[in-house]
């Protein structure tokens, strides 16, 4: 790896382990809740803002932070993004009022909002070799799926060895010492022309967007936890009127925040649609798979999150071993098509699990074959898109496709929610057998929904070849004979379609 990264394996180490913090915190308080209740008397509402919090702000605030990471610079968002996160982190850890702790959540929601997109970015224009990008978005992608599926079981850890402020509080030193090292292993940024910063940045666009995005993540995010109600109802319908304000705004912009243009390109749309469809396949199977190893096989917490352990170890073999070789070998919408049916396979897999559970047999299979696509469906549904656009654009793109798997996640969990309650309702909570049923109807529906994501990357593979076939023909006409051409066995400069 020394070779192929050439010096750069500390930023890489920082953006990753930041990445990493991230993703943790989506899941990491979990554990902690109980212990959160009664230290400040929450209320299960409060309780579920908790996460709430965090979820809407990191799914609304990305779109404008993506636009100001390609105008202000994306090593200043970067640090920007930590500060905010670092912040949210220490004000969460020393709350003693309900209301401090769900604000903090938020903060920190906005900070991991602006992070991911600056983050992208910083690795689309560092790591420029195929080779390097390969492996930086192998990490990259590792992250991200172990953060998934680790925030329950270092949070366990952490508030049996500890006390539950401390899932916020290891943040804070992380954060300083990112801070002090980005300034000398992130690239410095170009200057920009201060005059057009304002329009660069069509402010009309991020406030009417991020508008839109917050209240419609917010609906969702509550119809996942089955609380949906005619006041976040009516929310959902102002956040559709937001949205239709942003289109009318993005339409008469000379330079919009989401140019439309984008998604005549199919690997946009295409990766667009496939978040949605990651999101909406694999949250849903941690929630229900906490569910079923707590009510239907009677773990404790932590026994709950060390049982998906082996998915969090799986997700880093395989990204530093498997997928760079085959992104080498057959692309990022190959890998996207042969993740996504990994993760179909698992979830099928999964959906026949017993009430009496034999681990090694019933679970694990199914579970480590789910683990190997995680890894695989990351890097394969945003590569395609980022390398699309140029550099200038790559803050927006990533931030359409990780707000799409944001979206995704909240529709995923409420949609199986509501089919497991469609089960279990009727039965009454306290029997076992219809309460597995309802699980194993969830990871049903989260099979085919990442079948549908087969479809999408088949789709894609096809586009993709079409594309290849014709720039070749290109090529070919293009192409100088005589002392012009490329010598022998000379290697053409590297297109992002081979990436």
């Amino acid at each position: 790896m020394a070779g192929v990264l050439r010096g750069k394996r500390a930023a890489l180490l920082l953006l990753t382990s930041v990445e990493l913090v991230v993703f943790l915190d989506v899941s990491i308080v979990n554990v902690a809740l109980p212990a959160m209740g009664a230290a400040l008397g929450l209320t299960v509402v409060g309780l579920a803002w908790v996460g709430t919090a965090y979820q809407v702000t990191f799914g609304g605030f990305q779109l404008g932070a993506g636009r100001a990471t390609d105008v202000l610079g994306r090593r200043r968002m970067f640090r920007i993004g930590l500060v905010v996160f670092t912040l949210g982190s220490l004000f969460a850890g020393i709350a003693t009022e309900p209301w401090v702790l769900v604000t903090a959540r938020a903060l920190q929601g906005v900070g991991a909002a602006i992070l991911v997109p600056a983050e992208l970015s910083l690795l689309t224009v560092m790591f420029t070799e195929p080779a390097a990008y390969r492996r930086a978005f192998g990490w990259w992608s590792a992250m991200g799926a172990v953060g998934a599926a680790g925030g329950v079981v270092l949070g366990g850890l952490i508030v049996e060895l500890f006390s539950w402020p401390w899932i916020f509080l290891i943040n804070v030193p992380i954060g300083l010492v990112g801070l002090l090292l980005s300034g000398r292993l992130l690239p410095p940024d170009a200057g920009s022309a201060g005059v057009r910063v304002r329009e660069r940045l069509d402010l009309p666009g991020i406030v009417s967007g991020t508008a839109a995005l917050l209240l419609l993540v917010y609906a969702v995010t509550v119809a996942a936890e089955g609380e949906l109600d005619p006041f976040t109802g009516l929310l959902a319908v102002v956040g559709l009127a937001f949205g239709a304000v942003f289109v009318r705004v993005e339409l008469r912009s000379a330079d919009p925040l989401l140019p439309f243009r984008f998604f005549r390109n199919p690997d946009i749309t295409g990766c667009t649609v496939a978040s949605v469809l990651v999101g909406a396949a694999h949250v849903p199977a941690f929630v229900f798979l906490a569910l079923y190893f707590q009510e239907v096989q009677d773990y404790t917490p932590l026994e709950s999150g060390l049982a998906v352990l082996p998915v969090a170890a799986v997700n880093l073999v395989v990204s530093r071993t498997v997928v760079p070789p085959v992104l080498a070998a057959w692309g990022p919408r190959m890998v996207l098509t042969l993740g996504m049916a990994f993760l179909a396979a698992g979830l099928l897999m999964l959906s026949r699990l017993p009430v009496g559970l034999d681990f090694m047999t019933d679970y694990l299979p199914g579970a480590l074959i789910f683990a190997v696509g995680l890894p695989a469906v990351f890097v394969g549904a945003t590569l395609p898109a980022v390398k699309a656009v140029a550099e200038s654009e790559t803050g927006v793109v990533s931030a359409v496709v990780n707000t799409a798997q944001r979206i995704g996640a909240g529709l995923g969990v409420a949609v199986l929610a509501a089919l497991a309650e469609a089960r279990t309702g009727p039965a009454g909570g306290g029997d076992v057998t219809a309460l597995n049923e309802g699980y194993r109807l969830t990871f049903l529906g989260a099979a085919l929904l990442a079948a549908a994501g087969v479809a999408v990357g088949l789709w894609l593979v096809r586009r993709g070849r079409s594309a290849d076939a014709e720039d070749g023909r290109d090529r070919v006409r293009a192409e100088p004979e005589g002392p012009d051409a490329p010598a022998a066995g000379q290697d053409r400069p590297a297109k992002a379609a081979d990436v």
